[in-house]
């Protein structure tokens, strides 16, 4: 069961995130290496495989990775507006470390079922990252338009740590099919990641790789 701000007494103090960091089962990963950081500070079992896109797209493009993994009881929804760097030594120092971030998140709606969002406020990078995804993710539509995007999805809080790097940076929003978490990959050889999630992380690690900050 995810718990939300409110839902449970711990979540109610000024410092949620890192009282979160505290709780048996949560692992608190960094990896500094390049200019660009993936975070996944929704990963495990929270935002099912978030963390495992982030950190295959930033060890494949030599970026710096940052991401909270949840185990499979308590989870804790903390919204991203309060996941901030005074409450964690270790995503201080990643937000230290890089200039821009690429967030990945997970969401699921039925209206929304096979589109990928991508909020932030870097909308350059927004764009950048979309042309890398439409050619290799084709059964998905690719939203970077703000306005098409639910407000709480868009990623424009300026507290959000998408919008605290030096560059800005950008939130992706994963729906479950892409994530592998899916129907139609029910039977799968759960060894092997589907087609869609390694087409993703491939296409993810490309644009890490190209982008460079104006």
């Amino acid at each position: 069961m995810s718990l939300y701000i409110g839902d449970h007494e711990l979540l109610q103090h000024s410092d949620p995130f890192a009282r979160l960091l505290c709780q048996p089962g949560v692992v608190e990963e960094v990896e500094l290496r390049g200019s660009v950081g993936f975070m996944a500070f929704h990963g495990g079992q929270l935002e099912e495989t978030t963390d495992v896109v982030a950190r295959e797209a930033a060890l494949a493009s030599g970026s710096s990775y940052y991401g909270v993994v949840q185990p499979s009881t308590d989870q804790w929804h903390i919204p991203s507006h309060r996941v901030t760097a005074d409450q964690s030594d270790r995503l201080a120092a990643f937000m230290t470390h890089i200039d821009v971030v690429i967030a990945i998140h997970g969401f699921g709606r039925p209206e929304l079922w096979r589109s990928i969002l991508i909020g932030g406020r870097n909308r350059q990078l927004a764009e950048f990252t979309a042309i890398r995804l439409i050619p290799v993710l084709p059964h998905y539509e690719i939203l970077t338009d703000l306005e098409t995007i639910p407000k709480e999805l868009r990623g424009q809080h300026q507290s959000n740590p998408v919008n605290r790097a030096r560059g800005g940076g950008i939130q992706i929003e994963l729906p479950p099919r892409v994530r592998g978490n899916s129907p139609i990959f029910w039977g799968r050889d759960v060894s092997k990641p589907v087609p869609h999630l390694t087409a993703l992380i491939d296409a993810l690690s490309c644009a890490a790789r190209d982008w460079s900050v104006p």
